[in-house]
């Protein structure tokens, strides 16, 4: 290569690395320059709503189906085969104990007492003339047997009857509402055949429902449930009466019985009803608004919100461990101690250590406002 050769890429060279040089300071500078503007600019603030953890004495619930029965409910059917006479059975009415229902043909049976009150009267005479009649030695004691023998006889036919009678005109055992029937007079009878249904009208109802078995094994004879009927305004109180001896095999849940007592809203009975039973012993806990707990990766947790060693207000990651809703809040077993707050509504914008300010609290307002000037 010739002597220009060599000085112009030399001059290229020299050219290529003034130009890298300067390339370089000025990335230096504009990075410096970044820095500045970056110590210079305030650090973020989330605003959000605070909220205070409140102690509250929690009882574990846990919720089961239970069906609404009368004290007292029965099938009304009818003893005997026979033909309708009357009928009283309205659907709905309320009838009190002793009140005729459905009365069948007892013609015959009338007419047979007839004749056997008939010959209990004669048998009475027989018997009393035979009496007389021993004390002359006129007829012998063997007489005087037969012919009370045949009184008993004759007494014991009518009393037969009557009941034949009373089995055929079936009255209400208790004070009860009358559920649909389909009988009518002139209707022959089979027996055994369903007349109506009765459902016994008392100031009270019970509630049977199952539960797990571990669950029914702290339960006791007095304690109270809470029942939710549909379209009530409120729960209804009903105590425990009764609790079955045996666990189902197939299940493993006992039966349960809770009785409701003079209740305003009065479940019908057959109705399907939610019980609250208790589970356990009452625990001491904390509640806090829905909105400040968040769902993560690690679990439940919340943004306690505490000043840093500059007292400023952040808002720091904490995990919890939460359970059931009481009403718009929620029950934090662990994790939260009553007395602290946490960052309720708009706890979805914040990160572990971000500075907050309360929006609810006036002194944070402030300061926030002045920060941002």
């Amino acid at each position: 290569m010739s002597r220009r050769g060599w000085i112009g890429s030399f001059l290229i060279l020299v050219i290529l690395v003034a130009v890298g040089i300067s390339l370089t300071a000025w990335k230096y500078a504009s990075i410096q320059e970044t820095r500045a503007n970056a110590a210079n600019q305030l650090e973020p603030i989330e605003s959000v709503e605070a909220a205070t953890a409140r102690e509250y004495a929690y009882q574990a619930t846990t919720t089961s189906i239970g069906t609404v029965l009368a004290l007292r409910s029965i099938t009304l059917r009818n003893e005997l085969s026979g033909t309708v006479r009357r009928v009283r059975l309205v659907p709905g009415q309320v009838v009190e104990a002793g009140t005729l229902l459905v009365a069948l043909d007892v013609s015959v049976e009338r007419a047979e007492l007839k004749a056997q009150i008939a010959q209990a009267s004669l048998a009475k005479r027989v018997l009393n003339r035979r009496r007389f009649l021993s004390h002359d030695l006129a007829t012998s004691q063997e007489e005087v047997d037969r012919a009370r023998a045949d009184l008993d006889v004759a007494l014991a036919q009518i009393a037969r009857t009557k009941a034949i009678i009373a089995r055929k005109t079936i009255r209400a055992p208790f004070r009860a509402r009358i559920g649909i029937a389909d009988v009518h007079p002139g209707q022959y009878l089979n027996e055994g055949t369903q007349l109506t249904t009765l459902q016994g009208v008392d100031d009270a109802v019970h509630v049977d429902f199952t539960v797990p078995q571990q669950v029914a094994a702290g339960l006791r004879k007095g304690e109270s449930v809470e029942v939710f009927v549909a379209g009530a305004p409120s729960s209804i109180q009903a105590q425990i009466v009764a609790l079955d001896a045996r666990v189902d095999p197939a299940t493993r849940n006992a039966m349960v019985r809770a009785r409701i007592m003079h209740a305003v809203n009065m479940p019908t009975p057959g109705a399907s009803v939610r019980v609250h039973v208790p589970v356990g012993l009452p625990r001491t806990a904390v509640t806090v608004p829905v909105s400040g707990l968040r769902k993560g990766p690690e679990g439940d947790q919340v943004f306690v919100l505490a000043p840093d060693k500059d007292e400023k207000l952040r808002g720091y990651v904490r995990r919890v461990a939460a359970g059931g809703m009481v009403g718009d809040e929620i029950v934090i077993y662990s994790g939260l101690s009553a007395g602290e707050r946490i960052a309720a509504s708009g706890s979805f914008k914040l990160r572990d250590g971000v500075l907050v300010a309360v929006v609810n609290d006036p002194e944070d307002v402030r300061q926030h406002n002045q920060g941002n000037l």
